[in-house]
């Protein structure tokens, strides 16, 4: 790994569940030789148990208490892709939290993209909001709208990914970063 004297700021990804988010955030860690973590991934290894089954024993609430926690955690440290939990930014405070360390990237995607990403995924039984797979295109949409106000106060940019690669998204992730002051350290722009 890179000796960075002083990290630059957080580089946060957010959008709805199928967007891309750890996937992209992975490449766009990898690219920058910056650790990667997923606020979904430090609640399920915290709670000891997946999402879905913290939903099932202790509801959304609870659920959102723990992802507050991980965003609080990972807000405090600098100089890495962190990816969030699709409804984190329903909670000013974790918006605050995250935005004290980061610059936040929406990864929005059509409604049509995100089912037939969903629909492959082999995590859909690990997102209890989707409910009947039947419905799935209609919980989207739901989502979709409940959440946009959200996302697009959150966001510093807006990443439209219908149609590329996830390569190339990390892609343009890592040369936006390029040009946002403080965002990469001196060293990660050489």
């Amino acid at each position: 790994m890179t000796s960075v004297i002083t990290p630059g700021r957080n580089i946060v990804l957010i959008g709805l569940m199928g967007a891309g988010k750890s996937t992209v955030g992975r490449l766009v860690a990898r690219r920058l030789d910056r650790p990667f973590v997923d606020t979904d991934a430090i609640v399920e290894a915290d709670a000891g148990r997946t999402i879905a089954e913290i939903f099932a024993t202790e509801g959304e609430r609870h659920f959102r208490e723990l992802e507050a926690a991980a965003v609080r955690r990972v807000s405090a440290i600098r100089g890495q892709v962190i990816a969030v939990g699709g409804g984190a930014v329903l909670d000013p405070a974790s918006v605050t939290l995250l935005r004290g360390t980061g610059d936040l990237i929406w990864l929005d995607a059509p409604t049509s993209a995100l089912v037939m990403h969903l629909t492959r995924s082999a995590h859909r039984g690990n997102r209890p909001l989707l409910g009947d797979p039947a419905e799935l295109s209609t919980t989207i949409e739901r989502l979709r709208a409940e959440r946009h106000d959200a996302y697009q106060r959150a966001a510093t940019t807006t990443l439209q990914t219908e149609g590329r690669p996830v390569e190339v998204l990390a892609d343009a992730i890592v040369i936006w970063a390029g040009n946002q002051p403080g965002l990469l350290a001196r060293e990660e722009r050489q």
